[in-house]
């Protein structure tokens, strides 16, 4: 945990929040939601203990920018998605309709309403927001990921759309070897999350025992099937292989389409040396121009974001960034510079006593803040904090 000390850092969130209102999601009501109040800067990050709703306020803000294709999506696949009734249910799951109550659920995005009746006019129809859902790893667990229809609607959409994603790269006639892959990402962030991940390995497509294609891990002789790996590799690989979606080969730096990603929990399964690799490749994200929004329940991640939040408010020099993430490279120094100007956002997402979630900005990290909810950056430095106490007054009550 970083030490505690006076910031002045609330006159700058202040200014933060009016610059933001055209990148704002207002949820009221809906399931146990009471009130989140959301506005995205380059690199948001969203905290809260298990159950708080994270996954449902960030589902919201894809059906806010891609309303449409996630219905032409169902719709495809023979879900009644023109009833509005059903609308809910199908796209977060059996059972979450119950979570819409007629006249009293509010769902705005900037100056719009969203509601069940006209969330298939929301988008163009393409991806403007490209989601990487927790528990990623399941979608693949036998080396293979499903296409879209053959996910029932016990699965919310973002899941189904994201395992299609993954069933078509899969399914690429090029797929092959799909890590390391040159000119797919920086040789430096190659090298990272080598070193981090897979320690040598490659990871792509073959043909297993029984004539069928599948992902598989081969260090030298061994040629290692996905549930083989260890649950860090198991977590990040959908991940890596969804993100080369928004990494065009050519000199382009984005999709033009696409804006927004949300990625949930990145830090699943791996050690503080790989989260470190994945806050590398999001900084490259928003360098090119995408707007990134995490969940997460890691210090690690905060960590960062207060890192880039004081070493922006101190004008520091862009090594610096690269210092921190141990990169000894010049090649990173557009990347570093351009995050050194990028807008950071911190929300915690919290229970009240009668079990309903509401938001609280906690965008500048403050250690010294009164507020415990900022000084303990939503809760995931408080226990260290409590037990670093404990630890010290144990060493002063010894009678030695």
């Amino acid at each position: 945990m970083p030490n505690r000390r006076k910031g002045t850092g609330n006159t700058s969130l202040m200014k933060k929040s009016r610059k933001n209102t055209s990148h704002s999601l207002r949820i009221r009501d809906f399931a146990h939601l009471a009130d989140v109040n959301l506005s995205f800067g380059d690199l948001t990050v969203l905290v809260g203990p298990q159950g708080a709703g994270k996954s449902l306020a960030l589902q919201w803000l894809k059906i806010a920018l891609d309303g449409r294709q996630m219905v032409e999506a169902l719709r495809a696949a023979g879900h009644p998605a023109d009833r509005s009734d059903a609308l809910i249910d199908l796209i977060f799951g059996t059972g979450m309709a119950m979570g819409w109550h007629a006249g009293s659920s509010r769902i705005q995005f900037g100056q719009t309403s969203i509601e069940p009746k006209n969330i298939a006019r929301r988008g163009t129809g393409k991806e403007e927001l490209f989601f990487v859902p927790a528990h990623r790893s399941m979608l693949i667990s036998d080396g293979w990921a499903a296409p879209f229809q053959k996910l029932n609607s016990d699965t919310p959409v973002v899941a189904r759309l994201f395992s299609q994603n993954l069933f078509d790269r899969f399914s690429d006639k090029d797929a092959g070897t799909l890590f390391p892959v040159e000119k797919r990402l920086k040789q430096v962030i190659r090298d990272k999350i080598d070193e981090a991940v897979f320690h040598g390995g490659l990871v792509g497509i073959q043909e297993d025992q029984q004539h069928a294609l599948r992902l598989r891990l081969v260090h030298g002789d061994m040629h290692l099937p996905f549930m083989t790996w260890t649950a860090g590799q198991r977590e990040f690989t959908p991940l890596l292989l969804g993100l080369y979606h928004l990494l065009p080969r050519t000199k382009q730096r984005k999709r033009d389409e696409t804006n927004w990603i949300v990625i949930e929990e990145p830090e699943m399964g791996l050690h503080p040396q790989a989260i470190t690799a994945v806050m590398l490749l999001v900084i490259d994200l928003i360098w090119r121009g995408y707007r990134v929004i995490l969940s997460t329940h890691s210090p690690h991640v905060l960590a960062f974001l207060w890192l880039m939040r004081l070493l922006k408010e101190n004008h520091a020099r862009w090594q610096l960034v690269c210092n921190a993430l141990d990169v000894k490279t010049a090649s990173m120094q557009a990347v570093a510079k351009a995050a050194l100007q990028k807008e950071y956002q911190a929300f915690l997402l919290e229970f009240d006593p009668d079990g309903k979630v509401s938001s609280v900005d906690i965008s500048n990290l403050d250690p010294s803040s009164d507020d415990e909810r900022i000084a303990g950056w939503g809760g995931l430095t408080s226990y260290s904090s409590r037990f670093a106490e404990t630890v010290r007054t144990a060493v002063n009550q010894n009678p030695k």
